[in-house]
């Protein structure tokens, strides 16, 4: 984000303020935001740490809603900002950036909360932060959204651009998407990734809690080879599809791989808690695992992705994301599915899911194998008995 940075309301006053308390879960908010924008850390990872560790069940549902809001919505918040500015080209400080889009969401889109709440603690945390100077800026450019009236007018004929910034997601992949998919259905996609997704719905007594995409995958895994009796999960954690294997195909053996030992380690330690015994782990790469582990009969890939079809859930994904990052992921899913064919036994199936929207990281994955059998998922989809019409 860009701002004036030798605006005068940004210059630090010749009498420092004394700082005013803020409410705990904007503070862990912030620091969360700060976090995701300034290193490689996950929202999710970060809600569930230290950083909210000593809040109230009340203020950590507000810091979750504020953290993940901001970051759903902050090319948008950003589209709104940016034109308030003096010079909007100019560098901006990360925290005063980040106390200005955690204000601009409260204002436009947490009615509950009071405008003068809003603004008074997004000055503070920029004062708490070390920045007394942007205070100023940060009153003026939140007052001035706040009485701000835009009258929404969508152009007949409206630009990529336009559309992006609308709907709040690089300008690039609203792109790729219209092409691939049309504007109508980019539309729908986008604005499902700007608010907080439904619980899961279709497995509602499931006994290992996740989001209905990852558990329709590991269903579908468990009626694709139900007499399976040596399994691989080649991608394993966080461990919720091996879970919902084992405990679908009890008399099969199976093992659990991950190429981050940090990530096999938590694997490992999930699995033996919710089913001990039942699963071994490993440390390995999916495309480089050790032939002494031998053949299977049925192999999940839930591959390494782009991850465009978790943006409502990771909405920092689309704040990181480069073109280029899908060409690579592409070519490193087809390293893992060719490896993974020649360690499956004769009449074997493989399961290859993504959470991406992107045709070169699924059906050209795919579809670049030879001398293979692709088995139609419909039939499967009845198998399960899914409630009808949540099946698409």
């Amino acid at each position: 984000m860009s701002a004036l940075a030798n605006d005068p309301r940004h210059r630090r006053p010749a009498f420092p303020q004394p700082l005013k308390p803020v409410s705990p879960a904007r503070w862990a908010a912030f620091r969360v935001l700060e976090a995701v924008e300034n290193s490689d850390s996950h929202s999710d990872d970060l809600l569930h740490g230290p950083l909210l560790a000593k809040l109230t069940p009340q203020d950590t549902a507000l810091a979750n809603a504020l953290v993940m809001g901001t970051l759903r919505q902050q090319l948008a918040l950003e589209d709104r900002l940016i034109p308030l500015l003096a010079r909007p080209d100019a560098p901006m400080l990360s925290p005063v950036a980040n106390a200005l889009r955690l204000g601009a969401f409260q204002l436009l889109h947490m009615d509950r909360v009071p405008a003068h709440a809003a603004i008074s603690e997004s000055v503070e945390l920029v004062r708490h932060a070390g920045h007394p100077g942007a205070a100023g800026l940060v009153n003026a450019l939140l007052r001035k959204l706040s009485t701000e009236i835009v009258t929404p007018r969508r152009p007949l004929v409206e630009s990529i651009d336009a559309m992006a910034a609308r709907l709040g997601h690089p300008a690039w992949l609203v792109k790729r998407w219209v092409d691939t998919y049309g504007k109508a259905a980019t539309e729908t996609i986008c604005a499902y990734d700007l608010v907080e997704p439904p619980a899961g719905e279709l497995f509602p007594d499931a006994a290992f809690p996740m989001d209905d995409g990852s558990r329709l995958v590991a269903e579908l895994t468990a009626a694709a080879k139900p007499e399976a009796k040596s399994v691989w999960d080649a991608c394993a954690a966080p461990g919720g599809k091996t879970l919902v294997l084992a405990n679908r195909l009890p008399e099969a053996k199976f093992l659990a791989t991950d190429a981050s030992p940090k990530r096999r380690e938590r694997l490992a330690d999930r699995l033996d808690r919710e089913l001990p015994g039942r699963v071994r782990t490993r440390t390995a790469d999916a495309a480089k695992l050790p032939t002494t582990e031998g053949r299977f009969d049925l192999i999940l890939i839930d591959a390494p992705c782009s991850g465009t079809g978790t943006l409502a859930r990771n909405p920092e994904i689309k704040l990181r994301l480069a073109a280029e990052d899908i060409a690579r992921q592409s070519a490193r899913q087809r390293e893992i599915l060719l490896a993974a064919l020649h360690r499956l036994e004769p009449g074997g199936r493989i399961v290859y899911s993504t959470c991406s929207l992107e045709p070169e990281e699924n059906e050209r994955v795919v579809g670049s194998l030879r001398d293979v059998k692709i088995v139609p998922v419909a039939p499967l989809l009845m198998q399960l008995k899914l409630p009808a019409g949540r099946t698409s």
